[in-house]
């Protein structure tokens, strides 16, 4: 653990298995002090935000995930697929507000092919000219190129030309292969999911990174995963933040597993921290860990909080999440700030500074 302070200390590069030894040893005050010190080293004291607003289009998926309550099959009860005339008037109430970015994620629809989200995309982009389109994880980009039959690089180009900004990084669950054959069979591989991310960097469209933790997964499984976000970093750059994602146990094929604690939330969120030095933002998705422990976790290593969200996404709500209708207001991320002694900066989507707060 010396070894591991000096070389945090310094700004040098943990190892695979020195982040293992965190993971097995650290104590959860330590690391909250050096994760702490590390975010102020990259971002200040600066707590970002924006204020964006979900899309859900449908939770109709073809996959099976064991972890998924947000899934839904054709005509069953709970579930939605709006059409674009839907899509489009949802985007329509945000026209002359203050969003400054619209996310656009859902279920692999089994029979939607790609001109319906070129469309969407396109639409979107015709209501709200000035808005960041925020749109598709990798898993749905891969199903749109498979359903076209072409390359998930003519996919991006095609959405790009139409208005696609960046891409959010849901679909990366855990980068293992045995694990995801296990979890989440019907899903793009481990390698497909970094391809997808590598060519959308390559077009210049950046991206998030995910993973979700908390279920069946091992540290060295956790370990793998960061391992090799951090490598495709390396190679890219093009991640502007992290996200860890708690699994929630409601209404899923895994409830039986049972959540984490609060406390090893919050370890995970100082190892990410001190791990993955070549991404700039820690994310605590208040939606998922909910507004308290999302303001605890600024102390652990996270620099940003996500948004003001009106209340417009349901993904955790199914999931059992304390806030099944998430909304946040500015004063509110204000204040949890400055109750943390911490500056709150309203960001655009690729974290351009707008205002300090």
């Amino acid at each position: 653990m010396e070894a591991i302070r000096q070389k945090i200390l310094h700004g040098e590069r943990l190892s695979a298995d020195e982040c293992l030894t965190l993971y097995r040893t650290a104590p959860l005050p330590e690391l909250g002090v050096m994760a702490f010190a590390v975010r102020e080293r990259l971002n200040g004291r600066n707590v970002y935000f924006n204020r964006n607003v979900h899309i859900e289009p449908t939770n109709i998926c073809a996959n099976h995930c064991l972890f998924c309550s947000y899934r839904r099959e054709e005509g069953e009860e709970g579930s939605w697929d709006f059409s674009l005339d839907d899509i489009f008037a949802i985007a329509r109430r945000y026209v002359g507000s203050d969003i400054t970015e619209v996310h656009i994620v859902g279920g692999v629809h089994p029979h939607k092919a790609l001109p319906f989200y070129e469309g969407m995309v396109g639409g979107v982009r015709d209501i709200l000219p000035a808005v960041h389109i925020k749109a598709f994880t990798a898993e749905e980009l891969w199903r749109m190129a498979q359903q076209a039959g072409i390359a998930v690089a003519e996919v991006l180009t095609r959405l790009r030309q139409r208005g696609l900004q960046s891409i959010p990084g849901g679909g990366a669950e855990i980068l293992s292969e045995a694990l995801r054959a296990r979890i989440c069979p019907d899903k793009l591989s481990a390698e497909h999911w970094l391809e997808v991310h590598r060519e959308a960097h390559r077009q210049g469209i950046s991206s998030n990174a995910t993973m979700l933790d908390g279920h069946v997964e091992t540290s060295e499984h956790r370990v793998e995963h960061l391992q090799r976000l951090r490598s495709l970093q390396d190679e890219t750059g093009g991640f502007n933040a992290f996200i860890p994602l708690k699994y929630r146990k409601a209404h899923n094929r895994l409830s039986e597993v049972g959540e984490v604690s609060a406390t090893e939330d919050l370890r995970n969120m100082a190892i990410c921290r001190l791990f993955l030095d070549n991404i700039p933002h820690l994310k605590a998705y208040w939606p998922m860990f909910g507004k308290d422990m999302a303001q605890l976790a600024l102390s652990f290593g996270a620099d940003d909080m996500d948004g003001t969200i009106d209340s417009s996404t349901q993904i955790y709500a199914m999931a059992g999440a304390e806030d099944t209708s998430p909304r946040m207001t500015v004063d509110e991320l204000r204040q949890m700030a400055q109750a943390s002694n911490l500056v709150a900066v309203e960001r655009d989507s690729l974290y351009h500074a707008i205002q300090h707060l």
